[in-house]
């Protein structure tokens, strides 16, 4: 009947008709001793004071749960997990509207520590909603993720939100993971609810920045949503340093003016963005802010240059080493065998030589490793002709 009653509840009216509806019905429990039924009825009453932005009478009923929900010592009752969640989840809604960002941090980690919670999905998607507000980080997107699936699976219209700040966070980290490549999200990747966001990030993934900011100029609608109007601004600033970075890539020199027009933002911004890259050391250069002019330091080709250099004395060095050092490679001996080859080939061409002087010859070693030797050869000896009895020159009888 509360759940029925609650449903039907809109306007300002209803909303005093439900608030005393609950108070009677509380006063019914305490006879019956039902602690269960008062928690749940509790929680709704808090929860239609949330709605209503009555933060002190929501304040007290938090603090009474939060009593209820605890042993006599002080110690969080384990059979209560449940509803201590429920009581947090509501606590964080009030804390992130009211942006209490440090009493938000403390609920969000003691309401993880709960382990022997079943909580609804909504719950946990309204907590994990919140850890990924709060980070803004690497964690942001497992948070958000989470979210996403926790409210997917209670079959609430939270879950477009969420996925829109999912989409967000992985603009906003530079990932290169498309956030509906995951089973969970692909089935919402043409859903023309988060159109706006899933054309943002595919405009963002491939850096065009005129894309991105036709769609934003197109979707004012999807800055509707106060957090992503928080954020997309940096996202923006990305985009716009990426398109400068890409635009200025082959210049040493260039004018503010030309990357304003180029990327149609102001030469203010683009002033700023530059200054940015100089600092951050993305950028080495020299603004010259009377004439609008940026000169930059192209280092990179002053180290190319640097290494054909060292790369052309050390090919010169190997030259060198194999040519003096190397086996059959000596200088010396190269151009005595060359002489004389060339002697044997033009003998007329002497110059003045006796033929059976001794010369010097070159012997290349062997593979064994013996080096090149020089060696005197002289010419075979005038072969001395034998003389028979008869007078006559016989081979024969030489050979005998």
């Amino acid at each position: 009947m509360l759940d029925f009653i609650e449903k039907g509840s809109h306007d300002e009216k209803a909303y005093h008709c439900m608030e005393k509806f609950y108070s009677l019905t509380l006063e019914s429990f305490r006879s019956t001793n039902n602690e269960r039924l008062w928690l749940k009825t509790n929680i709704k009453l808090a929860r239609l004071w949330l709605d209503r932005r009555e933060y002190t009478e929501f304040v007290h009923k938090v603090r009474d749960l939060h009593t209820a929900c605890q042993r006599e010592d002080g110690t969080d009752d384990p059979s209560k997990g449940t509803y201590a969640l429920e009581v947090y989840a509501l606590e964080i809604q009030m804390y992130a509207e009211t942006r209490n960002n440090k009493r938000l941090k403390a609920l969000y980690h003691r309401a993880l520590s709960i382990r022997s919670a079943v909580p609804h999905p909504k719950i946990m998607g309204i907590i994990r909603e919140c850890g990924g507000k709060m980070h803004m980080s690497e964690e942001a997107q497992i948070n958000f993720h989470e979210s996403f699936r926790n409210y997917d699976e209670a079959g609430s219209i939270q879950r477009i939100k969420v996925l829109k700040y999912l989409v967000l966070t992985t603009m906003l980290m530079k990932s290169e993971i498309n956030p509906f490549d995951s089973p969970e999200t692909k089935p919402y990747q043409n859903d023309p609810r988060i159109s706006a966001m899933t054309d943002l990030v595919d405009a963002y993934q491939h850096d065009d920045i005129h894309r991105y900011e036709n769609i934003l100029q197109n979707n004012k609608d999807a800055l509707a949503d106060p957090f992503i109007a928080e954020n997309i601004d940096e996202v923006t600033r990305n985009m716009r340093t990426k398109g400068v970075l890409k635009l200025i890539a082959p210049y040493r020199r260039f004018n503010m003016a030309f990357i304003a027009k180029q990327l149609e933002i102001s030469v203010a911004e683009v002033q700023d963005i530059v200054r940015f890259l100089v600092v951050d050391g993305k950028l080495k250069g020299r603004i010259n802010q009377e004439k609008g002019i940026v000169e930059v330091d192209n280092d990179e080709e002053v180290v190319r240059t640097q290494s054909i250099q060292q790369w052309t004395s050390a090919i010169d060095l190997l030259w060198r080493t194999i040519v003096r050092k190397g086996e059959g490679f000596q200088a010396d001996v190269i151009q005595g065998y060359g002489r004389r080859r060339k002697q044997e080939q033009h003998p007329e061409e002497d110059n003045g030589e006796k033929r059976g002087a001794p010369r010097e010859t070159a012997r290349p070693t062997s593979k064994q490793g013996r080096s090149i030797q020089t060696r005197l050869s002289t010419p075979h000896p005038p072969e001395e002709k034998k003389v028979c009895a008869s007078g006559l020159y016989s081979p024969l009888h030489h050979a005998r």
